[in-house]
């Protein structure tokens, strides 16, 4: 008999992702491995879709901004002086942090460059998007007790 997808269990799932077009946001499929058990490490609609199921399940899911990677924010979007990033720069680049700016985890992308003013944006290159995942799960698994406890340390689980 199949493991079932459940708490605690490790879920191998391969997925395409889709804009509301229909268009693919990322060529080709993908795959992702997590612990079920909400360690937000998948988004919460998809953990309940696949609650359950067991290897061979598809499904297609539509999530709107609010249930993936939020609206698009433009109180995220910064100048920053040209001088205070490194000379090699190039639209699409990452960067941790804003110059002059205290750190807040956050990934900011370029996205312009005008002469001495550089434009850093830090929502998710996704933010504002409605999405439509088209998921098979390939494999679950039983999680041992220690990597269960190591998810738990770091405090994401809603147990």
């Amino acid at each position: 008999m199949q493991l079932e997808v459940a708490n605690d269990r490790w879920v191998t799932v391969h997925y395409r992702l889709f804009d509301s077009s229909g268009e693919a946001v990322e060529n080709g499929e993908r795959e992702i491995t997590y612990l079920h058990g909400g360690y937000g490490d998948v988004f919460e609609p998809i953990e309940r879709a696949l609650a359950g199921q067991a290897a061979g399940f598809e499904t297609s899911l539509y999530l709107e901004p609010e249930q993936t990677f939020g609206d698009y924010d433009p109180g995220l979007v910064r100048l920053a002086p040209r001088e205070s990033l490194p000379e090699k720069l190039e639209e699409g680049m990452g960067f941790e942090g804003v110059p002059g700016e205290a750190p807040d985890g956050r990934i900011w992308i370029v996205t312009d460059i005008a002469g001495n003013q550089v434009v850093l944006d830090g929502n998710h290159p996704l933010a504002g998007m409605a999405l439509r995942f088209e998921l098979k799960i390939v494999e679950v698994s039983e999680a041992d007790e220690d990597e269960i406890a190591e998810y738990r340390a770091r405090g994401d689980a809603e147990a």
